[in-house]
């Protein structure tokens, strides 16, 4: 699978129809990432884009998370339309990882999800990951306005 990285509404990826061909004609399985604040557009721009009558994108990742819910109407239809959805960053980057075994489980609860990325990197983060599949989804967590969680987001340390 070929997937292009954190498409924007505003992207080439989008609308370059040069583009598009290059890439269904490559054989290859096409998917995207989106990132921002306005992912929704984004998913649902890339739904559109079809060469020969065919979806260009199989697949969509896309942020989910309980703080962060506002791409889930796009990603229930781009899941209803045959793509593939991978939820990423279903511990909003570290913020819910005090309560990762109820938001990870409220991530995998989402129909449209067909995989979830936990971002484990330690046993013992993998073994509080693994306690979601049992985890009751934690639907108390408050989600924020998109611009605020982004804006967030970006003041985050990245190590």
């Amino acid at each position: 699978m070929y997937q292009i990285h954190s498409v924007t509404p505003d992207s080439p990826a989008l609308t370059d129809r040069t583009l598009h061909r290059l890439l269904a004609d490559s054989g290859l399985t096409i998917g995207l990432s989106v990132s921002g604040p306005a992912q929704a557009a984004a998913i649902r721009a890339a739904l559109r884009v079809e060469v020969d009558g065919a979806p260009l994108f199989r697949s969509v990742q896309a942020t989910w998370n309980p703080l962060e819910p506002s791409a889930g109407p796009a990603l229930a239809e781009a899941h209803a339309d045959g793509r593939r959805v991978i939820v990423k960053e279903a511990l909003a980057n570290g913020r819910l990882a005090a309560r990762d075994a109820g938001a990870l489980a409220t991530a995998l609860a989402q129909p449209f999800a067909d995989v979830v990325l936990s971002g484990a990197a330690t046993v013992a983060q993998l073994h509080s990951n693994l306690r979601a599949l049992t985890a009751t989804p934690n639907l108390a967590i408050e989600p924020e306005a998109p611009d605020a969680y982004w804006g967030t987001r970006s003041a985050l340390p990245w190590t």
